[in-house]
């Protein structure tokens, strides 16, 4: 039995998968964290917050124009309740107002427009949500379960410039309000301000007051926040590339290091990078040339040295760590070409998502190694490097992702050229197949005694999937089923017993 399949650490060639651990972190820009105001700005607790004050008034007999009170929310509650009974009533009034909350003011709140797409945008960034409101506590948290709304942090009891207090706290960048107090609170943060108008400020009240950002509503905030973003962390990533004199970008092709190959060309001009490209037996055969075009009209050189990391016991026995020693040998034999053209940095097109899920043991061996992570270092996911390719016009911009052939081969079966090379060819054969249909995605994975074809899900009712296994068939293996769940990135790791000890970071 392989020894992945027993569960414990495996050694591969001189290192023990249980030693491979997560490298350390480290970014150019702190992490995005977003806070929000509630009322008027996530919720609309108007009705519910109007039938507790009715209550009140029903059960004290004083007259309160609650049409006013929910015309003006903001302030602490003591703030108003001291509008509508004396001084020493205040307490109780709250008090009791708390007492009737959960059961008259949570249900009948709605969340305003554009909510949970806001909340999505920033987890898409790999960013935390926070709300930070001058309700109770409690009450605050009954909402967001009770909405279902994605916070990470709930806060309350908080008011105007007292909110800086918690967004600094929990270093928030960005607060979102609808109230000039929430204003305030941002800017004793020192985050950005952004305003929306759905409270009892217009957006020229909100503006004058001095909000950074005015927007009429939270369906506005995606768009603006993915602009402001990818604008921050593209000046980030030209700020660390313009620190290097000269530069090693390791070019696989893919959309990833095409983009930072770009940038660093932009950066520091193409006199002063040097693209290479790996060649092996797990490069796919169609990827060289549009490499060698896509580095040529930048004006970049390219080098294409070839790498052997066949010859590494780690990565033929082709365990989970199997991309460690691959990275491994990518990096140490780009060394010397670095040395060879006087660069002393290396930088590798890891992105912000790769840091944080997924499979890459090859990030560690990197960071052993030395090698700069500038995209990750940046914060840019792989969705915003995309956006900032097409903005840039680079035709890698939409490429589907073009893991190498070793990641075709089960965890456990021994990697040889010859079991590439069939992967490469039944691959070429499945694309042949559906040229016609706009296939983007394909994987022939080797299962040792069959195959497994995953083409994009949008095509499996559309092709006869079986010429697709005659296809595959027909290239050396002996059996092939199409996968009826469609391509998935890393799909072999579901393979593994315990994948949670090979992750990266």
């Amino acid at each position: 039995m392989p020894a992945w399949r027993s569960g414990g650490p495996c050694r591969v060639g001189d290192v023990s998968t249980a030693e491979i651990q997560p490298a350390a972190a480290s970014f150019d820009l702190p992490e995005l964290v977003v806070g929000f105001d509630l009322d008027m700005t996530l919720i609309d607790s108007r009705p519910g917050i109007q039938a507790v004050w009715d209550l009140l008034a029903e059960e004290t007999g004083v007259e309160i124009d609650t049409d006013l009170v929910v015309s003006r929310l903001g302030p602490p509650l003591t703030w108003e309740m001291a509008n509508w009974f004396p001084p020493e009533q205040v307490d109780a009034m709250v008090a009791r107002y708390r007492e009737h909350y959960p059961s008259y003011a949570i249900t009948g709140s709605l969340p305003l427009p554009g909510v949970a797409e806001s909340l999505a945008a920033i987890r898409a960034l790999r960013g935390r949500t926070m709300v930070v409101s001058a309700k109770y506590t409690p009450s605050v948290r009954l909402h967001l379960e009770h909405l279902e709304l994605d916070v990470d942090e709930p806060v309350g009891d908080l008011h105007g410039a007292e909110k800086g207090t918690a967004l600094l706290e929990h270093h928030a960048t960005i607060y979102v309000g609808d109230h000039t107090a929430d204003i305030d609170g941002a800017h004793a943060a020192g985050a950005v301000a952004v305003s929306v108008a759905t409270g009892p400020f217009t957006a020229d009240e909100l503006r004058a007051y001095g909000a950074d950002v005015v927007l009429n509503d939270l369906t506005e905030f995606p768009a603006w926040l993915d602009e402001y973003v990818l604008e921050q962390r593209l000046e980030a990533l030209m700020r660390r590339l313009s620190g290097y004199d000269k530069l090693v970008v390791a070019f696989s092709g893919g959309a990833d290091s095409a983009f930072l190959l770009a940038a660093a060309a932009r950066a520091i001009g193409p006199a002063n990078v040097v693209a290479a490209t790996a060649v092996s037996s797990s490069l796919p055969a169609a990827e060289l040339e549009p490499a060698a075009r896509f580095a040529d009209n930048l004006g970049v050189r390219h080098v294409t040295p070839d790498t052997h990391e066949m010859d590494r016991e780690g990565y033929q026995a082709n365990s989970g760590a199997r991309c460690y020693f691959c990275k491994a040998e990518l990096i140490e034999t780009l060394q010397p070409i670095a040395d060879q053209f006087g660069i002393t940095a290396i930088a590798t097109g890891t992105n912000a998502d790769d840091a944080i899920a997924g499979f890459r043991p090859g990030i560690r061996a990197a960071f052993e190694r030395g090698a700069l992570t500038p995209l990750k270092d940046a914060r840019l996911t792989k969705a915003q490097i995309r956006t900032a390719s097409r903005s840039w016009g680079l035709e890698t911009s939409d490429k589907p992702a073009a893991a190498c052939l070793s990641s075709r081969i089960a965890y456990g079966i021994r990697i040889t050229p010859n079991l590439l090379a069939r992967v490469d060819r039944a691959e070429q054969a499945v694309r042949s197949q559906l040229a016609s249909y706009g296939l983007q995605n394909v994987r022939v994975r080797d299962l040792g005694d069959s195959a497994s074809i995953e083409i994009d899900a949008a095509l499996l009712d559309q092709v006869d999937q079986q010429a697709l296994v005659d296809a595959v068939v027909a290239e050396g293996f002996p059996a092939a089923q199409v996968d009826q769940r469609g391509f998935r990135s890393g799909s072999m790791n579901e393979r593994l017993p315990d994948p949670e000890k090979y992750r990266s970071l």
